[in-house]
Parts: structure tokens; sequence; C-alpha cells
């Protein structure tokens, strides 16, 4: 690989990464633990895929494979192929990141041995990424010195595309996330909520929105200090996720303050009002403040048309509204009343007194 095939090879992987990055599927706000920003990212999947793809073509591979590079266990881990590359395990690789940044480290390096094959760490900007292995068939022509010197090129390309795509993904986490409690953020449910009643209108998908608030948090601030509420708030965001968990693809969410949300599309209205009794059982028995708060509406029951995310708000919250004034111990449900007559219902869809909204509802 002279001068002449390098620079377009490096220009094309550059295109190629771009273009791969733009058209790959974000990675799901609602679970931030599915690794935004890390390897199972799918924005960081297709880049380790358009790379491996290009490193074959590029320097006439019959295989290629990236690895990504675990620190904490010391272990690169198959990320991507392309080709006849067979199905790679995680193996284990105590002192490659010291070997990869030191002086010349980052240059690839031909097989001495075995099928003709070259290996480069993927490095940039003093981080190690992983590494991009070449394999050609056996019996096939060895690496020239020009093709590793291009090999080297290439690889810190491909981990510049790396560490844009996990850039980039971990901005939308942070977009998305809320930052004390790692749950989704009001702009992910929000999102979500959208998606789910477009849903809705296409086919009738059962969508169910749940708000809740901890009672008794400002109690708490007020005797021990905003820290032991911020732990209060931690402690409902682990419980709150946990009974997300109890639906399927449900999110859970925090709105602002002491104020939190559960949302599914798919499973019934009864299956959301247990998950949310569930809640709230699980916090009045595990002295979180003093207990929840929660209101919940659903297209499973008899609340009128949902066309827009405002009015499934409304309806929650009135919902919850209800369920703190009356101090209930579990879920107030809309619709479950009287339908149209019920009160949560007429709560929600009652004109505002005075030109304002009853309290802040938050529907959009």
């Amino acid at each position: 690989m002279g001068q002449g095939v390098r620079l377009p090879a490096v220009v094309g992987l550059v295109q190629a990464l771009a273009a791969a990055q733009s058209a790959s599927p974000h990675a799901d706000p609602a679970h931030p633990c599915a690794g935004p920003g890390g390897p199972t990212d799918p924005a960081v999947r297709e880049t380790a895929r358009t790379a491996a793809a290009r490193l074959c073509a590029a320097l006439d591979g019959t295989a290629a494979t990236v690895r990504a590079w675990d620190a904490q266990d010391e272990t690169l881990s198959p990320l991507a192929t392309d080709g006849d590359a067979a199905p790679a395990a995680t193996r284990s690789a105590p002192g490659f990141a010291a070997a990869a940044l030191a002086p010349g480290g980052h240059r690839a390096r031909a097989a001495d041995e075995g099928a003709p094959s070259l290996i480069a760490p993927l490095v940039h900007a003093g981080r190690v990424y992983g590494e991009a292995e070449v394999e050609r068939a056996p019996g096939g022509p060895p690496f020239t010195a020009d093709e590793v010197c291009g090999a080297t090129a290439l690889a810190a390309v491909a981990a510049a595309g790396l560490a844009q795509a996990g850039y980039v993904a971990e901005l939308r986490r942070l977009a998305y996330a809320d930052p004390l409690t790692g749950l989704a953020n009001r702009r992910a449910v929000d999102d979500r909520l959208d998606a789910a009643l477009r849903l809705h209108a296409a086919d009738g998908t059962v969508v169910s929105f749940a708000v809740c608030d901890i009672n008794g948090l400002k109690r708490v601030n007020d005797a021990h200090g905003h820290q032991a509420g911020d732990r209060l708030l931690e402690r409902f965001a682990a419980l709150l996720a946990e009974c997300a968990a109890l639906l399927p693809s449900a999110l859970a969410g925090r709105l602002g303050g002491d104020e939190f949300c559960l949302l599914a599309a798919g499973p019934s209205a009864e299956e959301a009002v247990t998950a949310a009794g569930e809640l709230c059982r699980r916090a009045g028995e595990s002295a979180l403040g003093d207990g929840v708060a929660c209101g919940l509406a659903s297209t499973g029951d008899p609340i009128g048309p949902v066309r827009t995310p405002r009015r499934l708000f409304l309806l929650a919250d009135a919902a919850q509204y209800r369920a703190k004034v009356a101090r209930a111990q579990g879920p107030v449900v809309a619709g479950r009343d009287g339908g149209a007559v019920d009160p949560v219902v007429r709560l929600a869809d009652a004109p505002p007194p005075h030109g304002t909204e009853r309290r802040r509802f938050r529907g959009r």
C-alpha cells in the first residue's frame, strides 16, 4: 500500500465512518444502562463494523475484526467482524494499554507465524479503544512494510471514529438522562410518549402513564438537609426502576423535583395498575418519606380519546392530585369511577379557573 493507494483509503474510511455515524440508530435514551457511548451503543457498533469492512478491503484481507478494550478487566472483546472472520472470544490482555501507549506502540505489526495477519492498536488522543486485526487466507501473501504502515494510518482514523461515536453517544445520553437518579429525564419522557401515542393512533396499542411524587420530601430536606433528600430521591428512583421492570419495555423517568413517572406501551391497563400498585406498596413498606401519591391514566380504560401527550399527562396528573388529597395507599386510576363522569376525567377536562391551570400541569 504505497502513498498513492494509502491516501484514498484513508479518505474513504473517513467518509464511510461519517456516513455510518449519521445513519446508525441511536441508543435508547430510556435505558441508559444499555451502554450509550460504550461498546453496546448502536452508533459505536456501526462505526466498528464500517471500520472492519474498510480495513479488510483496503488491505486485501479475507477477514477483519475490531475488538474493544476493557480497561477494568484488561480484556479485548469482539466488537465487529467482516469477511470470513471466525467468531472470536474475549481474551485477557494484561498490559495491552501500556504497550499501545508506549512510544511507537500504536503502530501496526504483522504476525510472525501462521496465516498472514496484522494487528493495529486503536489509539486516539492518549486513550486506548481496542485493536483491529486483518487476516488473509492461509498461504496468502504476507503483509508488506507499506501495508503495515498503511494499516497504522487506517487504525488511527478508525480510533478517531470510535472516539467521536462514543463522544456523541455520551452527549446524547446526558441529554436524555436525569443526572441525579440516572432515570430518563423529561426530554426522554416526551419523546417516548410521542412515539407511544403514534403507535396508539396507528394500531390501538395501549399506552399507560403514571405520575407519582414522594410525600414528605420537603420535611426530609428541612430536617436533615438536601443531601438526605437527594438520597431519598435516589432510593425511590431505584425502586421505580425495579417496578418498571415488571412491564415489558416500560420507561421510568424523573419529571423534576420529587415527581416521577412510569410509561408503558403494549401491556394492558391492568398490568400497568398492578405495577403502580406494587410501587406504592413497596414505597410504603420501605419508609420512603411518607409514601407516594400515584395517579395513572391508560388508553385501555374509559377515559375518552387520547390524541395528544398533553391529555394523557393531564389525566395522570389529575389522578395523582386526587391520590395526594385522599392520602391514597395505592394508585388512583383515571376512568375507573364512571368513565366520562369519573371525577378524575372531569377534573382533567374542566376549564382551568380564572384562565390558569388547576396546578402546574406538565402536559404540553
